[in-house]
């Protein structure tokens, strides 16, 4: 079976100009620099947990007299 020169000429062409095209990316989807990958709430959900988890880490280590 062999394809007809019709679909094979078709075929470049559209490789083709699928080359010329690489690279060529819009500047709208592009990310301007302002806008956070996790929200201000989730944050400082995190920011809380952390830090309270090291204070009661650290009152517990001061009530137990320094040993664990």
């Amino acid at each position: 079976m062999t394809t007809s020169r019709r679909l094979a000429d078709r075929k470049v062409g559209k490789f083709e100009r699928n080359i010329t095209k690489r690279g060529a990316v819009p500047e709208t989807t592009t990310k301007k620099g302002k806008d956070y990958p996790v929200g201000p709430v989730l944050l400082g959900f995190f920011v809380f947990v952390v830090i309270g988890s090291s204070l009661f880490q650290i009152i517990r280590t001061a009530t137990s007299g320094g040993m664990a």
